[in-house]
């Protein structure tokens, strides 16, 4: 098992060169409809720290859930030992909402001026230097996730973990929940097939439950086996943690 946005020491600086989040696009899935589930956030970020001084850039994927405010993993946050941070954002970061398609879209972007990390599993929230007026938020679901239950995973990932670079079009697949515990959810692949899955530049990638306008969040992308898998996936709650998030974006 490995972070979805786990740090490697030999990635290239340059923001348009594959980074070393090992954290995909969903891997063998579709491609997104236009005009859906604009709320799912691509972040870009550049001069991450390395312990020696240096810096590279890389990617995580993101779901807007307030007007001025993104979910994410808390692990795409940190310092140049890769302790998660907390307070202003350590490093440039770009959030772009509202596309599916960077080739005929420009879609709507802002600076993240602001990290705050949960307490109870592996969640940060950002918040944008100016609110989101044009793209609907997803609702953060408050209800216990059943073992079961099938779910959206919608993307920016890499399609593969060989050579992996992020995806010009966001991607989709359909999840299945296997495991509940306290603040994790384990899923695992179910369509279109059986080894969709997240992959590289995925960490923070909205599970949710998709209505017409934007959806409800079940949880987010953490941690899983090379993609694409057809293993158990973790994901974490949202429903623990949406106190904590309605608290902070009211």
């Amino acid at each position: 098992m490995r972070l979805r946005a786990l740090l490697a020491a030999a990635v290239l600086t340059i923001i348009t060169a594959p980074a070393a989040f090992a954290a995909p696009d969903v891997a063998h899935g579709s491609d997104v409809p236009p005009g859906r589930f604009g709320f799912v956030a691509k972040l870009a970020m550049t001069k991450i720290p390395r312990p020696d001084g240096s810096t590279y850039s890389s990617f995580c994927t993101g779901a807007l859930v307030a007007p001025g405010w993104v979910v994410t993993t808390g692990h795409c946050f940190h310092d140049a030992h890769r302790k998660r941070v907390s307070g202003k954002m350590p490093y440039p970061t770009t959030v772009t909402l509202g596309l599916v398609d960077e080739a005929i879209e420009s879609g709507v972007a802002r600076k993240a001026t602001e990290v705050l990390q949960a307490k109870e599993n592996d969640v940060a929230l950002l918040r944008l230097d100016t609110p989101v007026s044009t793209v609907p938020p997803v609702t953060v679901s408050r209800v216990l996730p059943k073992v079961g239950q099938h779910l959206t995973l919608a993307g920016w990932g890499s399609l593969t973990s060989t050579n992996p670079v992020p995806a010009g079009r966001m991607q989709q697949g359909s999840v299945q929940v296997a495991t509940v515990a306290p603040t994790t959810v384990g899923v695992r692949g179910a369509a279109p097939a059986i080894t969709t899955s997240a992959c590289t530049y995925d960490s923070g990638a909205p599970y949710f439950v998709p209505d017409e306008k934007s959806g409800a969040l079940v949880s987010i992308e953490a941690t899983g086996p090379g993609c694409p898998h057809a293993g158990i996936e973790t994901t974490s709650r949202a429903d623990v943690i949406a106190d904590w998030i309605a608290t902070h974006t009211a």
